[in-house]
């Protein structure tokens, strides 16, 4: 067997585009030189020609030949008698070059050799893998489903090396399917015994930021900064923006003209509700803003305690709290201070209402209009009537109202 073919550790080593040539091509040399050394006691005459392409080598023995008796250096040196066995025509004082034969290390050495030369691959691998994502965290990467499993899914990058989504890491709405597309960024790596895990996510806030520097080539020039971003992926996000140019109003050019930057976000995002407001140093301000959509009348602010009590119109209410409590929560993270909800009579809040705004992704418009129309604007208004009133009060049909009652319902039994 005049050379080993690598197969096993070396096949995948050599089309890997992530390790280059000579990185390879040495440590493969060396693997196979600590083999001579532990043989020969030295390495010092041997030659080992790789042939990355074809994923296989050669060892090379160097030998002077010289005159039977003569042998000082069995490793350096060979005697005439023995050189003319391998070849007739050598005479002494020229060098013997010999291919060794790799069964003469022995079976249970060349297993240790592939083992060796697998591991060091392994850790070229990992090491290769970090150097190109420690870089690129908070980056945004496109990546192809491979792989779909109930609590992660994996995808593949453009170099084939594998990232991984935890369900933790979607967005609840999100679904793959094998071979799409998919855009995320890179939240982490995780160093897994000798694997590197590159982490991928859409929930974090770093991704929506992100996608607007994309969608927003202010924010990518620097003349608008975003200063925080909160989300609760797949239902709502705060984003409190800053303008370093008067002439620039930072919450216009986030949305665009008639919304055209941030749809695309939004649907990135599986419709999640984006709240773009201006930053301001001002606490009171930053509050009323927070709570965008509802309207704030007045508020009573304990700096000290970081808390602040919020008094709005009846009406204003529900949108302040907003569906699951996701508006006053985000408002509370965006802020930095825990906001109370009372209405104008100072009466605390205790009854969770939820705008009929916030089903329109499971509720028609021109029905939820039709509800406004007769005084139902909030869903306890709407679940505090009869089915026979609302039939009698609206154009609805008796399944439509059924239906309505059921979704408004199920959102209160989740509390």
């Amino acid at each position: 067997m005049a050379s080993i073919n690598l197969i096993d550790a070396f096949q995948d080593f050599k089309d890997s585009e992530s390790i280059d040539r000579p990185t390879m091509m040495k440590v493969v040399e060396e693997v196979f030189k600590t083999l001579l050394r532990k043989k020969y006691g030295s390495d010092e005459n041997f030659d080992v020609i790789v042939n990355a392409e074809k994923g296989d080598l050669e060892i090379i023995r160097r030998r002077m030949i010289v005159e039977d008796g003569e042998v000082m250096d069995p490793l350096s040196e060979i005697a005439y008698s023995d050189a003319i066995k391998i070849e007739p025509d050598f005479e002494v004082g020229e060098e013997l070059y010999e291919e060794v034969n790799m069964i003469d290390f022995g079976r249970r050495a060349i297993l240790a050799a592939k083992q060796t030369l697998a591991g060091r691959i392994g850790d070229l691998k990992k090491n290769a893998l970090i150097k190109k994502y420690e870089d690129r965290i908070g980056e945004i990467v496109t990546a192809e489903v491979y792989q779909v499993w109930k609590k992660e899914v994996m995808l593949l990058d453009d170099e084939a090396n594998e990232l991984l989504l935890p369900k933790s890491e979607q967005i609840p709405h999100d679904f793959f399917k094998k071979g799409e597309t998919v855009r995320a960024v890179v939240e982490r790596i995780d160093n897994k015994g000798a694997n590197a895990v590159i982490i991928i996510s859409r929930t974090s806030p770093n991704f929506l930021a992100k996608l607007l520097e994309i969608e927003v080539p202010e924010i990518l020039d620097g003349l608008i900064s975003i200063k925080k971003i909160v989300r609760d992926p797949g239902e709502r996000a705060k984003v409190a923006v800053e303008s370093y140019d008067d002439r620039i109003d930072p919450v216009g050019a986030c949305v665009g003209m008639k919304g055209s930057r941030i749809h695309g976000i939004v649907r990135e995002l599986k419709n999640e509700n984006i709240d773009i407001v201006n930053y301001s140093a001002n606490v009171q301000i930053l509050i009323q803003r927070s709570l965008t959509p509802a309207k704030v009348s007045y508020m009573n602010i304990d700096n000290e305690a970081k808390r602040a009590d919020v008094f709005l119109k009846a009406d204003q209410v529900s949108l302040a709290i907003g569906k699951k409590g996701a508006n006053i929560k985000l408002a509370c993270l965006l802020t930095g201070y825990e906001l109370d909800v009372y209405r104008e009579d100072e009466e605390v809040v205790d009854e969770y209402d939820i705008d009929l705004e916030e089903f329109s992704d499971e509720i028609e418009l021109w029905i939820i209009d039709e509800l406004k129309r007769v005084g139902c604007d909030t869903a306890r208004s709407v679940l505090n009537l009869t089915a026979e009133e609302l039939e009698r009060r609206t154009d609805l049909e008796k399944e439509t109202i059924t239906d309505v009652r059921k979704i408004l319902q199920e959102e209160f039994d989740k509390e």
